[in-house]
């Protein structure tokens, strides 16, 4: 039997605590005073005076006015400093790849959409995109400083290699692709882990301890936030919610698998049913997804319900395996049928959820918008950067 070693905390180990608690108090709820800061992070105001006279001295904290105290002299209010350094965000979606410039605070400077034929996955291409569109960002924003280039992605993470059985990558090493055109710290993770982490941290889930972001697009999958932590499972495959079977021996799915969950909520799965009963649906994906909402004929609504069915029935085995407070549906087919088909939705959950953790949970649309993955994308070396206390680490890549 192995002997854990517990190593003795340092003075550094200590200040680099102290750092990190002090800069996330202000990073999620800014501006703050000393004294506010000490009431959050538990310690001392001389211990936050030694921390933000640091961070004001690295220029990752600034003065941001003051506030009148009672009978006292005013208080100074600070805020994290947004042109300390900029992130980049990546999406890399089902048509398209999508690159954003973030300022510190999750400010959108630049963005450049790089369309891709739908179900053509060359990595090559993937690559050659994401750094055609993160050179014009860089330049259409006139950044200088990098902290890091966060990449959602389809699939599974391992060591920056790619698994994503859907587009027929296994094992694709998408970061080293990426490294032979840039020298920007690199993090890649899966794309509805990203949207999660955008959602937990500025959207619906703020504050939730306990949630399942489900992303619904061209692909679905779900990212799940336990006490406040990320649940990835052994490797970082956690959350393939679209290919949990759904019908036994039923619709293909392009994951070479019968019945998921995908073959009848993905985007391409419900269009495919509306074309069936309209021909004249217009061809490019999310054009027939609008047109299906928006369509009032017998025929229509019919594929309206059964998507519904079919997504309430997936949120209540959600709901019954992770009992979380909330399940916030988001991914750009997600929001778009959501309004329609959201009551029928929670409905079909409550059929098929045990009742007491049903009651306890919420069913939301995200807040963010069908662009959260890449703004969740760019959190991910803004994540490292706070968990750091600020201070910078230059290794070249990150793989989440």
């Amino acid at each position: 039997m192995g002997v854990a070693v517990h190593r003795k905390l340092t003075v550094r180990d200590l200040r680099a605590g102290n750092r990190a608690r002090v800069l996330r108090a202000l990073y999620f709820d800014q501006p703050r005073s000393r004294q506010e800061i000490a009431g959050v992070t538990g310690l001392s105001q001389a211990s936050v005076s030694t921390v933000v006279a640091e961070l004001l001295s690295d220029g990752v904290v600034v003065e941001a006015g003051q506030v009148d105290s009672d009978g006292g002299r005013p208080r100074i209010l600070l805020r994290v400093n947004p042109a300390f350094a900029a992130v980049v965000g990546v999406d890399v979606g089902e048509t398209h790849v999508l690159v954003e410039v973030f300022d510190l605070t999750l400010q959108r400077l630049a963005e450049a959409t790089i369309p891709m034929e739908p179900d053509v996955h060359s990595a090559d291409d993937v690559a050659r995109r994401v750094l055609a569109g993160l050179d014009r960002c860089l330049a259409d924003s006139g950044v200088g400083d990098v902290l890091g280039v966060g990449i959602g992605v389809p699939g599974q993470v391992e060591r920056g290699r790619v698994y994503a059985q859907t587009v027929g990558w296994h094992g694709v090493a998408l970061e080293r692709m990426l490294r032979d055109g840039t020298e920007l710290p690199l993090f890649l993770d899966n794309g509805a882990n990203t949207l999660g982490q955008a959602e937990v941290w500025f959207g619906a889930g703020r504050g939730t301890g306990d949630a399942v972001v489900a992303l619904i697009g061209s692909g679905v999958g779900a990212s799940v936030i336990a006490g406040g932590v990320l649940y990835r499972g052994s490797s970082g495959g956690a959350g393939e919610w679209g290919h949990t079977t759904i019908a036994l021996d039923g619709r293909p799915c392009r994951c070479g698998a019968q019945g998921c969950l995908e073959a009848y909520i993905g985007a391409s799965a419900v269009v495919e049913r509306y074309r069936a009963v309209r021909a004249d649906a217009p061809a490019e994906q999310e054009a027939a997804l609008a047109a299906l909402v928006v369509d009032g004929s017998p025929e229509a609504r019919h594929v309206l319900a059964e998507t519904a069915r079919y997504t309430g029935v997936g949120i209540a085995n959600l709901i019954n395996l992770f009992n979380p407070s909330q399940v916030i549906v988001g991914g750009w087919a997600g929001l778009l049928l959501g309004p329609e088909i959201l009551e029928d939705v929670r409905a079909e959950a409550a059929r098929h959820a045990l009742h007491r953790p049903f009651e306890q949970a919420s069913i939301t649309l995200c807040e963010l918008g069908p662009e959260s993955v890449a703004l969740g994308a760019a959190t991910l070396p803004v994540a490292e950067f706070l968990a750091a206390g600020g201070v910078r680490h230059r290794t070249p890549t990150r793989v989440v």
